[in-house]
């Protein structure tokens, strides 16, 4: 919004200052969007807004500024006090009234007021101080406040920038600044028109305009992130118990598989072994038989890929591996059997436990 750089002469100041359609003291702040139909019928979301939008190259500070609204031939405004600041291409949502429980709820506010704003028309003005205007009853009267940082008129305002006032909107339009925010002529009529709304807060990518330099007043700060990873050592059993059902004494039942599946994140890998239990009430001639998954090697006595007794007073060495497992693990595909048939034994239930331990190395 342009500044009167010059006073050629008397006579033109004069004309100037005459003119009906006299704009607000320039800003890099805006007003890029209003909406009056929140919560009204068929309303798509369920609060009035205002959206700013810094069209600027330096962020500006809202310390003290306002947004104020009066209708549309009022000279008496309502305030809803601003704070915190907007950087180039950012923008500013400021929540209003609602009609009722109507429509979605609007992205999370920079600021909140209770202004409930006319459908038909109004006047909505971007303030660098949060004392109530009294302008507003013909055209130029708010444009000429050195306060006044952006005015829209709209519908069937009284007041507003340029010839005539931004179009009428209604329940499901909002008045929208053309080029996404950037366009300001100083000419409502023209930059503005009635578009679907589409409010938009502080946390919207910032979407400078265009040749906007970048910022001069950024800050950085550091922060250090660490993290102690444990290590990682698991394993699991493809059954929780190994049944062989019945047997007679002098017949071998068939082996059982027990698929051991170890995850591990140690750099060198791990060892896998085995041991068990004796049977009670009488021990029984329990074995295993084993193959490696990829970059495993088995065990020294599991090598020739026969069923190898599982002692009991110490460990059977399944097997090892050198390198952390892949995120699914490693997966030894062993069977627990008999080395020899049954002997001949008393009838009844005979138990044992088998136990998979993995080491890390």
């Amino acid at each position: 919004m342009p500044r009167f750089r010059h006073l050629f002469m008397l006579a033109l100041a004069v004309v100037l200052l005459a003119a009906p359609a006299a704009h607000s003291v320039s800003s890099d702040l805006v007003i890029g969007q209003l909406f009056a139909g929140g919560g009204n019928a068929n309303a798509p979301y369920t609060n009035d807004f205002v959206e700013l939008f810094n069209r600027g190259s330096t962020r500006v500070d809202l310390a003290s500024w306002s947004v104020q609204y009066a209708s549309s031939a009022a000279t008496t405004w309502q305030v809803t006090p601003l704070s915190g600041s907007v950087p180039p291409g950012g923008r500013y949502l400021v929540q209003l009234a609602s009609a009722a429980a109507v429509g979605s709820p609007l992205p999370t506010p920079d600021a909140t007021g209770t202004t409930n704003l006319a459908v038909s028309g109004g006047k909505v003005a971007l303030v660098r101080t949060t004392t109530a205007l009294a302008c507003g009853g013909s055209p130029g009267s708010c444009s000429a406040d050195p306060g006044v940082a952006d005015l829209i008129g709209y519908g069937a305002a009284t007041d507003y920038e340029g010839s005539g006032p931004a179009p009428a909107i209604g329940n499901t339009t909002a008045a929208l600044r053309a080029g996404d925010g950037c366009t300001d002529t100083d000419a409502n009529a023209s930059d503005l028109s009635a578009q679907a709304p589409i409010p938009r807060n502080s946390a919207t990518a910032v979407t400078p305009c265009s040749g906007a330099p970048p910022p001069d007043d950024g800050v950085s700060g550091n922060a250090g992130v660490d993290i102690d990873i444990q290590p990682v050592l698991s394993i699991a059993l493809e059954r929780p118990s190994i049944s062989f059902g019945h047997g007679v004494a002098g017949a071998t039942p068939p082996s059982v598989s027990e698929r051991v599946t170890v995850a591990s994140n140690h750099a060198t890998g791990y060892a896998l072994t085995v041991h068990r239990s004796a049977f009670i009430p009488a021990d029984l001639p329990l074995g295993l038989i084993a193959a490696a998954p990829a970059g495993g090697q088995l065990g020294g006595q599991l090598t020739g890929g026969g069923m190898v007794a599982i002692p009991i007073a110490a460990d059977l060495l399944v097997g090892t591996t050198s390198a952390p497992t892949g995120p699914s693990g490693d997966s030894w595909a062993t069977s627990v059997g008999f080395i020899s048939p049954l002997p001949l034994v008393a009838a009844g239930r005979y138990t044992a436990s088998v136990t998979f331990t993995a080491i890390g190395r």
